[in-house]
Order: C-alpha cells, then structure tokens, then sequence
C-alpha cells in the first residue's frame, strides 16, 4: 500500500489543517491552498498543532512530509496525486472549486470531496471526469479520529474506490466503504443519538450533565470497545427484540430542529464560539481548558483502543 508523494488541500478551515498534518505525518508531501492569507495564516498555526498530537500518539513522523500553504490553485496542484477538496458546504462554492481544479490536473488524479452533506453525485455531475471524483469524509478532528468514510458516487470508477481504500489504510487509518445516504453513516447515527438526547432534555427527564455522564459511561463506553452490531449480538437478539417492541415506539421522531435548540440560537448561546450553549462557559480561557480536555481525552482513548483488538 503507498501513498501519492504529493497531495493538496483545498480549503484551510475547520478540517483543512488536520487533514494536511495527518498525511504529513505518514511522509507526505502535502500543499494546502486557499484564497484568503488570513484563513492560511490561521491554517499553519493549526497544522503545526495538529502535529504535535500526532508526535504524541503516533511517535516521530516519517521523513519526506512536510506542509506548505498558498493561494496559487496551480502551484498547489502542480504533480499532486491526491486532491481533497474542503471547502465551504455549499454547492455554488464547490463546483466553482472543482471545475478549476479539474482544469488543472489530469484526468487520472483523484479528487475527493469531503463533504458530509451535499450527494457526491450531485456534486459529479458538474465535474468534467466524474469517474474520477469520490467522497472521502473525515471525522472532526480529523488528526484525531483514525477513520474515515469512503462514499462513491454513482458513476466513481472502482478503481477509483480501490485505490483511496488503499491510501486511506496506507496512513493508517481504518476506511468505511458505504453507498449514498444523506449525511453518510456516522452522521445519521449521531444524529439519532442527538435528537432523542435533546428530547429527553426538553421532556425535563434528565439534566444535561447527567445525561452526558449516561451517554459517555453508560452507551459511549461500550461502543467504543464493541460497535452496535457486535453489542447486539452480545446482547441477544432476543433481548433486542423484546426491549424495541415497545421502546422504539416511545422514542423521539420529530423531523424538525427541537424547539429549545431554536431557542438558544435566537438567544446568541451558540455553544463553544460564544460562550455559552447547553452550557455557561465563564470566558474565554475557560472554553480553551474545555477544548484542552477534550483533545486530552481523545488522545488518551485513542492510545488505549489502538492497543486493544477490534471486537
């Protein structure tokens, strides 16, 4: 299994510089490209820091990575076998995008969007090579979470499928193959999960710091270790019959953004970016020793379950 010697970035926000630093790390030559200084500006502190977690967890980095940023599209693309396009969720901005992109490349370099809400396919259908053109969705924060969802459209070429399989396991990480579904996989589960958590709050049946020590000890402790699939037949189908024969009915179905959400966004209370959301955060320090101890927790888990065999 190898990886392209060269691949590009484009887009430097929220997951551009993870992405950049984990293909780094495993020897990469990584280019990542944006049309605002500032955004890259903020894109290199982030990368540097993304690398030095992955220092932590995966040790030193194979020699011959390295990342650089600029706003020449050309320059970045210039030998690359590997694009990942991350740029902005809109359909307008990523065709745009990919089509000079595409004039740019030839035809036998992949691109993969990385896109978690847009069909691949609605988005190929733009392109000039579709065959060449896959989804390829990291989970945020994408240095930290080693797995990633590969999504072709309907016309993406096997080989094309094939061989991002291969690059994905190459850096090692563990690839998802799925077909089409909006939001992919994993969103829809969190998304479940979300909408019966934010339910049961505004039902008053459970405040929010208990209901995330419940879902963090009680369901996300064992998930983590088993996978639903595996739990259920740990648990006895049976027993899964028995218990969704008259629990599912009970279980939330609303097909709309919970009121009490709504409510909060009128309010400013938009979470981690303003200070307060389910929760109060006092001020901004107290929002970054937040952050802090999510990433510690994540390195931490992630140590140990790399350890552990998948069951």
């Amino acid at each position: 299994m190898t990886l392209p010697a060269i691949a590009t970035v484009v887009g430097s926000g929220t997951m551009g510089p993870g992405i950049a630093a984990t293909l780094a790390h495993k020897g990469v030559e990584v280019r990542v490209f944006d049309i605002s200084d500032d955004a890259l500006s903020r894109a290199r502190a982030g990368a540097d820091q993304c690398a030095s977690v992955l220092v932590t967890i995966n040790g030193e980095p194979t020699p011959g990575g390295s990342v650089s940023f600029g706003t020449d599209l050309a320059a970045a693309l210039d030998g690359s076998g590997l694009v990942i396009e991350a740029v902005p969720e809109r359909l307008d901005i990523k065709t745009d995008v990919l089509g000079k992109v595409e004039a740019l490349v030839g035809d036998d370099v992949i691109i993969a969007t990385n896109t978690s809400g847009i069909p691949v396919t609605t988005i190929a259908e733009q392109l000039r090579v579709p065959e060449r053109f896959i989804g390829m969705h990291w989970s945020n924060p994408p240095h930290l979470i080693p797995m990633i969802e590969v999504v072709p459209g309907e016309v993406t070429a096997q080989a094309v499928t094939d061989r991002l399989i291969e690059i994905v396991r190459a850096f090692d990480y563990l690839p998802v193959l799925e077909k089409e579904k909006a939001g992919f996989v994993e969103n829809r589960v969190l998304y479940a999960v979300l909408r019966e958590c934010v339910a049961l709050l505004e039902e008053g049946i459970v405040s929010p710091a208990d209901l995330d020590t419940c879902v963090k000890w009680g369901i996300g402790y064992k998930l983590a270790v088993i996978g639903p699939t595996r739990l259920l037949d740990m648990a006895g189908l049976d027993i899964y019959q028995a218990v969704s024969s008259y629990l599912n009915a009970d279980l939330d179905a609303s097909t709309t953004t919970p009121q009490s959400i709504l409510d909060r966004i009128a309010e400013g209370r938009l979470g981690f970016k303003t200070g307060a959301g389910i929760y109060d955060y006092e001020d901004e320090a107290a929002v970054a020793a937040k952050r802090g101890e999510i990433i510690t927790g994540l390195i931490e888990t992630r140590k140990t379950l790399s350890a552990i065999p998948v069951v």
